[in-house]
């Protein structure tokens, strides 16, 4: 029977008398919660962001009607939705203006979507209904569950739960039975009219829960299973050929949860590590206990508090779809201010830059015809990198200069478009000698049709042309879900992709050898790798935005207004001076005492030549870099023995000395 919010919210007054009985409710409480849960709507004009809906359909409801407790509390006395420290870290405002929460107003995926129908018209019924069972699952299986049949774009549209995205009980309502064993949208919601918590305590309080929304709150352990995710982060297509016929043919769209099972992240593959879930990255643990419902004061007590807490920050690597969508949030009606998206853009890159990847230049053999550069690649995440939709991709950029800071070679560079230089014109192969600056490396999926070209429209695609995306930690192609996560494209020479010397499966990394060119130069080289990711590249637009839809034309329209720059993931340089030492005495710089036996560099003579001074590693790695300013002396700590190259670098050259540290 479907709920109405209003009126249970009247009778919630008849109820709270009668619980008031057998619970430590004081008498304003009551006051209290309306006061919360209605200021919280009113102020939505004053913070940027349209209201969340508390609108019903027959299953489901919208996250307007968690928010209450929820959602901010901001009266005095402040207790829920706060960490130790005072942070405001309520699950409603963090979540809102993520990924998940916009995954049915997402423009790209709209305009993908009404690609798709516009390839293969006859296809829509089939095709709208599978892409909204993950991105609008509220709508998409409130029909299957009441009525039955396909579900369409356009009833989605006309229904403001199935828009509220992936919201809180797209995952609360999911039953237990369902876990890591389904994909591709098929999941399984408990109708029992319960939500599940991953607190196992007897003393579970329900009531409000009951009175206001109609739910009852359970237990479930599955909450925090990485399994909770699969249904939708394992997408299994079906293939049409070029006149949209079915072959019987399929396609892995994205196998996301199958790539952590093939990683050392998955507890049941390494036991003795313990494992990582979904959930342990994306939904990063407060430990202390916390008040984690407002409204109800009492709540604060001992025996209320709830530990460990997951923040519902659910952010990956898309800062340049959460860019756009804070751009653009009026016009796509969307529930989060533009703070609420500079917050989860903010999370998002610092996932990118400080949880995805390790990077590591060397120098390991220089001629006066060739330097021999490797750039290491390991990933840190729980699954592929990059993972998820197919039009995700990293690229690896390296640029060697001279003395002077001109460039000698740069392999990997973008263009005005965004595009990256020396792009083949179809699709760049894996590389794993790079000798020109018409060589790419780029991480990538390239999808192949039944012909076997390159094609971006999902249900003609038959299989990959190229996956070599940095695979995890510990996976192998003896895993038994290596059929949906196999590599492609990536030569059986390459012995060091997902290898560790000797030829063992699992290292999680990728090595690059450049061959640059040095046309008989013989000075300092400095060397330097940068890795960026992009998730909506050009290329992949050209196929979708040579239609015209009013999905596709909306989309292109905030497409070309958008900063496409490529988001930087890890840079790192090394220098190499074994050819050149100048001597620092022209500059009428000191550096001593040399050896250091304290550890204390001392630098003396600074003038305002100097723009700065670099401190590197005997393996040529950035240890310090440090500008002098108006200071004419310096102390700089090296930790560790050793050999250290000091550069002080003017407008006109660098000046290089090697310092030895002694134990």
């Amino acid at each position: 029977m479907k709920r109405t919010l209003y009126a249970r919210t009247a009778i919630v007054v008849g109820i709270l008398g009668t619980v008031a009985l057998f619970v430590a409710w004081t008498s304003d409480d009551l006051p209290r919660a309306h006061a919360r849960y209605h200021s919280e709507r009113d102020l939505e004009a004053f913070r940027g962001g349209s209201p969340l809906p508390i609108d019903q359909n027959v299953y489901f409801m919208g996250s307007g009607a968690c928010e209450g407790c929820h959602g901010l509390d901001d009266i005095p006395p402040v207790l829920a939705n706060h960490d130790a420290n005072g942070n405001d870290v309520n699950a409603v405002d963090m979540w809102r203006s993520t990924m998940m929460a916009n995954s049915a107003k997402d423009p790209f995926w709209r305009a993908k979507v009404s690609h798709e129908v516009a390839v293969n018209p006859s296809h829509q019924a089939a095709l709208e209904d599978k892409c909204t069972s993950c991105h609008a699952p509220m709508g998409r299986y409130d029909k299957f569950l009441s009525v039955g049949g396909h579900y369409s774009i356009l009833e989605m549209t006309m229904d403001p739960v199935a828009l509220d995205g992936v919201s809180c009980l797209a995952c609360h309502m999911q039953g237990p039975d369902s876990i890591g064993l389904l994909n591709s949208g098929g999941l399984k919601f408990d109708t029992n009219d319960v939500v599940y918590g991953p607190y196992n305590a007897e003393n579970l309080f329900g009531a409000p829960m009951e009175s206001f929304v109609g739910y009852a709150p359970h237990y479930g352990a599955h909450i925090n299973d990485g399994g909770l995710c699969a249904g939708c982060h394992t997408l299994i297509t079906e293939t049409a050929d070029l006149d949209g016929n079915l072959t019987g043919d399929e396609f892995v769209e994205q196998a996301t949860y199958h790539e952590w099972l093939n990683s050392v992240f998955n507890p049941d593959l390494d036991p003795e590590a313990g494992g990582v879930t979904c959930q342990g990255c994306h939904m990063p643990r407060i430990e202390e206990p916390m008040v984690i419902s407002a409204l109800y004061d009492f709540l604060a007590s001992e025996e209320y508090l709830r530990s460990p807490y997951g923040k519902h920050e659910l952010v990956g690597a898309n800062t340049f779809m959460l860019n756009l969508l804070k751009n653009n949030r009026q016009e796509l009606s969307l529930t989060a201010n533009a703070v609420q998206f500079d917050s989860t853009i903010a999370r998002t890159t610092r996932m990118l830059q400080d949880r995805t990847l390790l990077l590591e230049n060397e120098i390991t053999q220089r001629t006066s015809d060739t330097a021999f550069i490797e750039v290491t690649l390991t990933n840190l995440a729980g699954h592929k990198f990059p993972s998820g939709y197919p039009a995700r991709r990293a690229f690896v950029e390296l640029v060697v200069e001279d003395a002077d800071g001109d460039t000698l070679f740069r392999s990997g560079g973008w263009d005005g478009t965004y595009e990256v230089i020396g792009h083949d014109a179809d699709w760049e192969p894996h590389h794993d000698v790079i000798r020109d600056q018409g060589q790419a490396q780029i991480y990538e999926m390239v999808m192949a049709d039944v012909n076997g070209n390159k094609t971006t429209v999902l249900e003609r695609a038959k299989e990959p042309l190229k996956d070599n995306r940095l695979a995890p930690l510990g996976f192998t192609s003896t895993h038994f879900t290596y059929d949906t996560v196999l590599v492609a494209g990536v030569p059986v020479t390459d012995t060091d992709f997902n290898r560790y010397e000797g030829g063992a499966e699992g290292s999680g990394s990728d090595k690059v050898h450049y061959h640059v060119p040095m046309n008989g130069y013989a000075g300092t080289i400095t060397v330097r790798s940068r890795v960026w990711y992009q998730s909506a590249p050009p290329r992949w637009m050209e196929e979708m935005f040579a239609y015209n839809t009013p999905e596709i034309d909306l989309f292109r329209d905030m497409y070309a207004a958008a900063d496409g720059t490529p988001v930087l993931v890890k840079e790192h340089e090394v220098i190499d001076v074994s050819t050149a030492i100048d001597d620092l005495s022209e500059l009428g710089v000191r550096i001593f005492p040399n050896p250091i036996s304290d550890g204390q560099l001392r630098i003396d003579g600074l003038d305002q030549r100097v723009l700065g001074i670099q401190v590197y590693d005997a393996h040529g790695g950035l240890v310090h870099e440090l500008r002098p300013g108006r200071n004419t002396r310096m102390t700089i700590p090296l930790v560790g023995a050793g050999t250290y190259l000091v550069v002080v670098r003017t407008a006109e050259q660098r000046f290089v000395e090697r310092v030895v540290v002694l134990r």
